[in-house]
């Protein structure tokens, strides 16, 4: 695995730098709050004065996960074809918010169930669909470093295709069953606290749910701090793949916009990895699912937003995509005091 985790250490003295010039830009000193953060945040990453992150990548993951036959979801398992047919064709709700930034888009099938095949597919099938992890392990170890290397290689390719920030999104009916039994065992935290209605499940679904997942840890019983482990028993194809395409966009410093809860379960997972890996993350927006914020606090991220969403995709990453461009376009188009010719503030 040690391909994965090449990770720099963030440029602190260009931040310094940085954080120095914005206090010669005309405005009040700090009156940009977290836009400021974010602007050091991002010359850090990037190891530059004045970073740029568009065009934007995004990579939608999508994959068929075996514990949909505990009946844990709304929708059935064949929604995951048809919407992966649905992003080839445009009209997906990521799509419409990628187009909206401008950024680099691919659907990229690491696992689904039923054959799919349309033009624009990146067809990298590792195997149809998970195991039903309540009856057996999720995956094969060799399955888990193939679907983190799927991740890793399409996102390589995505930058070298000039993508300047990273946002990963996936699709895949029953996947935050598995994100949220990913996250009791790394956090340590009660089912019941974590869990969500997904895809919109009643009250009696939810206890089903609860149970599926309590069962499933009790039987597999993974190794908290051992990532590949927690992949190979209760993970998802797409989560093993956002997890490698985040490592990879750290190794390149290249900022990540990290979505919803199963993206910020999947940035857990990476950041297990190699901790440095989160030096390259923002938290995009707060999701509705109960987990998330307990991902968020685990990953130590304040989001952008919080607009009451929770369809994931990456698009509440794509919709705070303006945010860090804004923080850039300050850095790069505010004329300092001196350019204006404005006084700046009395010493007295």
């Amino acid at each position: 695995m040690k391909q994965l985790v090449e990770i720099p250490l963030l440029a602190k003295d260009i931040g310094r730098e940085v954080s120095a010039y914005l206090n010669t830009l005309t405005k009040p000193i700090g009156s940009l709050g977290r836009l400021e953060t974010l602007a050091v945040e991002l010359a850090e990453m990037t190891g530059s004065r004045f970073p740029v992150v568009a065009p934007p990548g995004v990579l939608v993951f999508a994959a068929d996960h075996g514990v949909t036959e505990e009946g844990v979801s709304a929708y059935p398992k064949e929604v995951t074809a048809q919407m992966v047919l649905n992003f080839l064709s445009g009209g997906a709700a990521m799509n419409v918010f990628s187009r909206q930034i401008g950024a680099l888009f691919e659907i990229v099938d690491v696992g689904v169930a039923e054959a799919v095949d349309g033009e624009g597919l990146i067809a990298r099938n590792v195997r149809a669909g998970t195991r039903n992890f309540c009856q057996e392990d999720a995956m094969a170890e060799e399955e888990v470093i193939q679907a983190l290397n799927v991740g890793k290689e399409e996102a390589a390719k995505m930058i070298e295709n000039g993508a300047k920030c990273l946002i990963v999104g996936e699709m895949g009916i029953g996947n935050t069953t598995s994100a949220s039994a990913l996250l009791s065992v790394i956090t340590g935290k009660n089912v019941k606290e974590l869990i969500g209605p997904g895809t919109g499940l009643n009250s009696d679904q939810m206890t089903k749910k609860q149970s599926v997942i309590e069962r499933a840890i009790e039987a597999r019983k993974p190794d908290q701090n051992d990532p590949l482990d927690l992949l190979k028993k209760l993970g998802g194809l797409e989560i093993a793949a956002m997890a490698g395409a985040m490592l990879e966009a750290a190794r390149n410093r290249i900022p990540i916009i990290v979505d919803g809860f199963i993206c910020t379960v999947a940035a857990l997972i990476a950041n297990q990895f190699d901790n440095r890996a989160s030096d390259y993350m923002i938290a995009g927006h707060h999701s509705t699912e109960p987990g998330h914020k307990t991902a968020l606090e685990e990953l130590g991220k304040q989001p952008l937003l919080d607009l009451e969403m929770r369809l994931g995709e990456g698009t509440g990453a794509a919709l705070a995509f303006p945010i860090v461009e804004a923080a850039t376009n300050m850095l790069c188009e505010m004329a300092t005091f001196s350019e204006a010719g404005v006084s700046g503030k009395s010493e007295r």
